[in-house]
């Protein structure tokens, strides 16, 4: 399986919006990632429109930890 990239100025717009689904969908995509072999990068577009990888998840773990890092700054429903 390909490396599933997390653009995080996404997830930081879909935090201000409350988009719960959109995130579910994103962090679905990257644990299947993980699941089968694959990596998951954080990353951000840089002023030429590339992505510059931050940081690497490649256990489960890391990625719940993330997600809950992300959900927590979610407004109450």
């Amino acid at each position: 399986m390909q490396d599933y990239t997390i653009d995080v100025s996404k997830i930081e717009e879909l935090q201000m919006i409350n988009d719960v689904q959109e995130l579910d969908w994103i962090f679905q995509k990257a644990k299947s990632a993980i699941v089968c072999g694959a990596v998951v990068m954080l990353a951000r577009k840089n002023i030429e429109g590339r992505f510059v990888s931050f940081e690497k998840l490649t256990a489960l773990p890391d990625l719940a930890l993330y997600k809950k890092t992300v959900y927590k700054y979610l407004k109450a429903q």
